[in-house]
Order: structure tokens, then sequence, then C-alpha cells
């Protein structure tokens, strides 16, 4: 069979073990580009078109109706990646003689900021973790640590336990493409762990009598990853957010590690030493937390200058 034969999710499963085999693609960048491609090929098949025929038109027409679907700048802009990447490895591999893609510029992706919190939002939701009825020793030591470290969701409910002992002034976490990096950890945060982990062991000697397996996570579950799950997560936080009375609307795992930009940076510290405990491979990515303060900068001058009130008068 050959490879203009072969179905083209075929193509596909070849190109995403290329992936994961020599550029360490992570699991979720993975399966952003097999349902990008799926949807490619699936397009390309209405037009009785398979990947070792379509040309350059065929792209861009599948483009123009992504846009003509209201699919945002952002998402034709990352499916219009996969299919270049896939074309590129297809014509290093000798599957086509040219790459129909190369040529064709993408969309850009529309600026948008990240939304945040301010220092008395986050008091509250911790405030509000420290006073759940249920859990109240580990939704503390959740939040604390998600504020004190900037980390992403996964990288926190994923963290083994060994990471935890012995009193550590850092984390080893272990992030994107395996990557490890070590983040502080402050004081209230690593208070928050101490006061967790004496519970977390005395509920893991019960179940040691009961002769229940032991986890190696931190934070353990019944799942069936091992390990409090991020949906889960997701939920707990809106909950804290409710008690807290935050807009649960503008409240995400992902908005605590936003916050933990922010507010590192308007207390004076450069974006390197952020970059590099947030994981950020490019620090062309951290710089967005710039734009943010400057938003802000901007809303404190028009709500509270004289000037700014008399002009809006």
């Amino acid at each position: 069979m050959t490879h203009a034969e072969r179905p083209m999710m075929r193509w596909v499963q070849v190109f995403l073990e290329a992936q994961a085999a020599e550029l360490d693609a992570a699991t979720n960048t993975q399966l952003a580009y097999a349902r990008d491609l799926q949807s490619f090929a699936e397009w390309l098949t209405d037009k009785s078109q398979h990947f070792s025929t379509a040309s350059r038109d065929h792209v861009e027409g599948y483009l123009i109706d992504c846009e003509a679907e209201g699919l945002a700048k952002s998402t034709r802009a990352r499916r219009l990646s996969a299919i270049k990447q896939l074309y590129r490895f297809a014509f290093e591999e000798g599957w086509r003689d040219d790459n129909p893609a190369i040529q064709i510029k993408g969309p850009g992706r529309a600026q948008r900021l990240p939304k945040t919190l301010d220092v008395a939002e986050v008091d509250r939701l911790l405030d509000a973790a420290r006073n759940t009825k249920r859990e109240a020793l580990r939704n503390t030591c959740l939040m604390e640590l998600l504020y004190a470290t900037g980390m992403r969701v996964t990288e926190l409910v994923s963290l083994p336990v060994s990471a935890a002992r012995g009193d550590p002034r850092m984390l080893l976490v272990r992030g994107k493409g395996d990557k490890e990096r070590l983040v502080p950890l402050s004081p209230p945060a690593r208070a928050a762990l101490a006061a967790y982990l004496i519970h977390r062991d005395k509920m893991a000697d019960v179940a040691r009598a009961e002769g229940t397996a032991q986890s190696k996570f931190l934070f353990p579950s019944r799942s069936k990853a091992g390990h409090l799950t991020r949906h889960r997560f997701f939920g707990l936080i809106k909950e804290f957010a409710r008690d807290a009375g935050v807009s649960p609307a503008k409240v995400t795992p992902h908005t605590l590690r936003h916050a933990f930009a922010t507010h590192l940076l308007a207390g004076g510290a450069d974006l390197r030493s952020i970059q590099t405990m947030l994981g950020h491979a490019d620090v062309a990515t951290t710089e967005i937390y710039t734009h943010v303060l400057d938003e802000r900068l901007k809303e404190l001058v028009l709500d509270h200058h004289p000037l700014a009130k008399a002009t809006k008068a």
C-alpha cells in the first residue's frame, strides 16, 4: 500500500508518534493536533480529496470555511499550524514531493489579556478555602501552593508526595514536555503544606492498617489517575469563589496562575525570574503580564484621577 492509499488518520497517527518520540510533545498538544487534523481530513473527504492530493487551494478553502463557521482566530491559527507540521513531516518522509501549506499565512492571533485577580480577592479565596467544612487542610494547601508558585493545575494535582517531604523551601515541579523546574515556597504555603502533610499521613496510616495501597501523590483520590483531578479542582475553586463573594466567572485555577505572575511583576520581580517560575519556554509569553499591568494602571487613572473624572463629566 502506497502512502497515497493509506487512510488519512493513519498519516495522523504516524505523524503524532514521531512528534511524541522526537519532540517530546505533551499529551494535550498531541490531542489538539489529532482533533485539528481529523477536522481537515473530514473536510477533504467531502471534497473527494486526500492528504496526498490536497493543494494549496484546498488548504486555503478549508481555512475559509473555518472562518465562515465563526471559529476564533486562535483556533484557525492552531489548525493551520497542525496542517503545516503534518505536511512538513510528509515532505521529509518522502510521502509528498511538496508542502502545499508552506506559503500560507495564518490569520494571526487576537491578543487577549489574561484575566487576573487583585490581592484582596485572592485573600478572600484563601480564607474561603481555610473555612471549608470538609478537607479544609487539603483545600488550604492546594490554594496556598497554587498562588505561591503559579503552577499549572495539572502540575499541582499530580505532585508526588515525595516532593513535599522535609519542609522544602522549594518544590521540584515537572511541567510540559516533562521539563523540571524549581519554584520557591512562601512561608504561608510552607505552613499550609506542613499542616496538611500531618493530616495526610494520619489518613495514610489508617488506610495502611486497613490494607489499602498507598498513594504516591500529595493529593490522592479514588480517580483513575490516583490523584485529585483537574475537573474536581476546577469545581472546588468555583465553590471557594462563591463563598468568598468573588464572581465565579472570573475564577479558575489558571486565574490564580495569572494573579501570581501579575502580583510578582507589580512587586518588582523581573520577567526572566517569572518566566522561569511559570515554566514558559519563551519570555515573550511572559511579557503579556506587562500589558495586564498597563491596563490596570489605566483603570486606576480613569477611576481615581480628578482630571479624568472631570473629562467623564
